[in-house]
C-alpha cells in the first residue's frame, strides 16, 4: 500500500485475481517512527448481496510485505469479521472471526504486545459480547502506515457510509503532527469526514485519537 500498484496487487485473502476498486485513507507516523497500536470501533453497514465485499481497518509495514487487517468480508452473503496478515512473508493461519449485522458495532484492537514479541489482534462483537483474540508473529514488521480501507472486487460501493468511531493510534517518537494532519485520500477517491482529533505525547509515546472517520460515499 505505499504504492499504488501494490495496493492493488494486495487483496484481503489470497486467492482473488481480479483487480479490486480501492477507496481508502492513509495515516503515516512521524518520519524514522513507527505505530504500535490501532483501536477503534466499526459500525456494520448494510450488506446489499453476497460479493466481494471487503471493508477494513489496517497497518501496512515498511517493507511492503503485506496488510495486517481486521476484515469485514460479505462474500457469503452474511457479513463476517476476523483478523489476520495478507498474505506472505511471513505465511500465516488467517484468524478466528464471527458473523456480525447491520447497525451492529465491533470494536477492533491491534497492538503490538509489551514484550515486543508479536501483535495481538482483539475484536468485540458489541450486541452480544462475543470476543475472539489472535496473536500474529509480526514483530519484525516496522508498520509506518494506518488505513480505513474500502476494497471491492466485482460489486459498488452500494452499502452506504462506513464509519469508525472511538479511534486511538499510538506511534513511537515525539512528533504528534502527523496526528493532526489530513489523511492521504488514495486517487481523492472518497468523501470523507473527521472529527474530534486530539493529539499527546507521553516519553516516547504519540496517542492520537478521532472520535469519528467517516467514509461517506465516492467523490
Amino acid at each position: 500500500m505505499l504504492s499504488a500498484a501494490l495496493l492493488v496487487s494486495l487483496l484481503a485473502f489470497a486467492g482473488q485475481t481480479s483487480a479490486a476498486t480501492w477507496y481508502f485513507l492513509r495515516y503515516y507516523p512521524a518520519s524514522g517512527e513507527k505505530f504500535t497500536s490501532f483501536s477503534g470501533e466499526l459500525t456494520i453497514p448494510t450488506l446489499p448481496q453476497a460479493g466481494t465485499y471487503y471493508l477494513w481497518p489496517g497497518l501496512q509495514p515498511t517493507d511492503n510485505s503485506g496488510v495486517y487487517q481486521n476484515v469485514l468480508d460479505g462474500r457469503s452473503g452474511t457479513w463476517w469479521i476476523g483478523s489476520g496478515w495478507c498474505c506472505a512473508n511471513p505465511s500465516l493461519p488467517w484468524g478466528s472471526g464471527f458473523n456480525t449485522y447491520a447497525k451492529e458495532k465491533v470494536t477492533f484492537s491491534n497492538a503490538l504486545n509489551s514484550g515486543g514479541t508479536a501483535w495481538t489482534s482483539t475484536l468485540t462483537r458489541q450486541s452480544t459480547g462475543d470476543i475472539v483474540t489472535d496473536s500474529f508473529a509480526l514483530a519484525s514488521k516496522s508498520f509506518n502506515q494506518v488505513l480505513f480501507a474500502i476494497e471491492l472486487t466485482g460489486v459498488s460501493w452500494d452499502f452506504g457510509e462506513l464509519a469508525f468511531t472511538n479511534v486511538v493510534i499510538t506511534s513511537t517518537g515525539t512528533d504528534s503532527s502527523w496526528c493532526n494532519t489530513s489523511p492521504e485520500n488514495y486517487n481523492s477517491a472518497t468523501v470523507y469526514s473527521i472529527s474530534g482529533l486530539s493529539a499527546s505525547v507521553s516519553g516516547s509515546t504519540v496517542t492520537c485519537k478521532i472520535d469519528s472517520v467517516v467514509l461517506q460515499k465516492p467523490a
